[in-house]
């Protein structure tokens, strides 16, 4: 990949008098944040080292880094046997299958997998018909919350146990979860898993085939997938945790049953490792956005942050951002509090807030240079109420960049700091870049503040009192 095809940051929207930050204090931080970067990197080294991990480091997630790296090189090396291999096979074996696939996971379990379908496929690709899909199953997403109503209408969907008699009706689920102890996954599976006998006339062996978990070696998840003979369960990797997970099997079997370029996207995730290895402070996306961020938080207060995507297939990745952002920073009585917005929607709705209340808050502006679909002009009608006739000729990405511009400028008139992340598109190496340019972000962030970014206690108390008040 050229360094062109890059994503770019511009934090040149946050060096204001009053409520910014300067040039200077930037160059001033350079040191700390390349000790980060060194930690970061190295961290990777130790963790392949097999050598003990002191108690400081515990846990230590960072084969995240390079795992993308080791994908692609051991794909190219060995193919069909490789890890990328296999998913690639579940997945066109799925494809060729099922109409429909339901994900069931929990947090980083799902929400990467949603990310890349809302980012990477056609608008609306649920409601398009199995040919315009190029015969790409409809996905779904459950397994993350206790809603009765929205278990039954999915349920209901699929067919609630009808008996499936071609493609058209054939579904299949995907179950993640390292453990299989999350409750809501847990829960859900069983459900669901009814239903799929049912509707295999309690084929134990079609049933198999129709289940394919991303799981651990071991727990009560692998336990199950065993005991129903799945004949192909895919592995997390030893330290990945479930949030810095997207790139493993946990987002890339499901990305891969949607039929998109898997390859790419780990293509677009290396260069963006690459980058920041080699990079400096000051042309480092990585370090200048975690660098900005920081200082905003320490100087200026900006315990908010908000990602406003230029965007709606872009929404579920900023909610994916902030699962990262809050689980990974939010210790200890520190860390920002992400947000995100979509827009022009939310400036009908948040605007008003972000510009008029507290200077307390970050907005990093995510714009997408290349839109996938032709550009739509507003058009000329016989109907000219409205007196749009005189901008008959412009189109939606020229309102949108207008917008865009008129929106900044006005937080600027209010003194409230803002940066870019410019994505040359919404395809799957643009993408792959942004996750990873996050995630590395955001634990070269947690070691700059002296946290450990790959821990996440708050969750684990959720977890364990749920255990605990229902005797689990």
């Amino acid at each position: 990949m050229s360094r062109d095809a890059l994503l770019r940051y511009n934090s040149a929207g946050v060096f204001l008098d009053r409520a910014g930050i300067s040039n200077a204090d930037l160059d001033a931080l350079a040191a700390k944040l390349e000790a980060a970067r060194r930690e970061t990197l190295a961290d990777i080294e130790l963790f392949h080292s097999g050598a003990t991990i002191p108690a400081e480091k515990q846990p230590l997630g960072a084969a995240f880094i390079d795992l993308p790296n080791r994908l692609l090189d051991e794909y190219r090396q060995r193919r069909d046997a490789s890890e990328l291999g296999r998913i690639l096979k579940t997945a066109t074996r799925l494809r060729e299958s099922v109409d429909r696939v339901v994900v069931l996971g929990v947090g980083g379990s799902y929400m990467g997998a949603r990310a890349l379908m809302d980012a990477c496929c056609e608008p609306y690709f649920n409601e398009l018909s199995r040919a315009e899909r190029g015969s790409r199953p409809r996905m779904y997403f459950e397994g993350n919350n206790l809603d009765n109503d929205a278990t039954q209408g999915l349920l209901r969907l699929l067919g609630n146990g009808r008996v499936a008699k071609s493609v058209d009706d054939r579904w299949a689920i995907l179950v993640i979860s390292i453990s299989g102890e999350t409750l809501e996954t847990a829960v859900a599976f069983r459900q669901f898993l009814a239903k799929l006998r049912s509707s295999c006339s309690d084929d134990a062996n079609a049933v198999a085939k129709l289940v394919v978990p991303v799981t651990g070696t071991r727990g009560k998840l692998f336990d199950l997938a065993t005991a129903l003979g799945c004949p192909e369960i895919h592995k997390v990797p030893d330290g990945v945790g479930g949030r810095f997970s997207i790139l493993s099997a946990v987002g890339l079997l499901p990305a891969a049953v949607l039929g998109l370029n898997v390859v790419k996207l780990l293509e677009g995730a290396v260069a963006m490792n690459d980058h920041f290895q080699k990079a400096a402070p000051g042309e480092n996306v990585v370090l200048d956005y975690v660098g900005v961020s920081h200082l905003m938080e320490v100087q200026r207060g900006a315990s908010i942050r908000i990602m406003s995507v230029w965007s709606k297939a872009l929404e579920a990745v900023g909610l994916w951002y902030d699962q990262l952002l809050a689980e990974s920073l939010g210790k200890t009585e520190q860390g920002a509090t992400p947000m995100t917005t979509v827009n022009t929607r939310d400036l009908h709705s948040r605007a008003q807030q972000h510009q008029e209340r507290r200077r307390n808050k970050l907005i990093t502006n995510v714009i997408v240079d290349k839109w996938r679909c032709d550009l739509l002009a507003i058009g000329h009608s016989d109907f000219n109420q409205d007196g749009l006739n005189d901008l008959a000729g412009k189109t939606l990405p020229e309102l949108m960049s207008v917008a865009i511009e008129d929106t900044d400028q006005a937080y600027r008139d209010g003194n409230l700091p803002t940066a870019d992340i410019h994505l040359p598109d919404t395809m799957e190496a643009s993408i792959g870049q942004l996750f990873q340019m996050l995630m590395l972000a955001t634990v070269v962030e947690g070691r700059l503040l002296g946290i450990n970014p790959y821990g996440q206690s708050g969750v684990e108390g959720y977890k364990y009192n749920m255990r605990r008040i229902l005797g689990r």
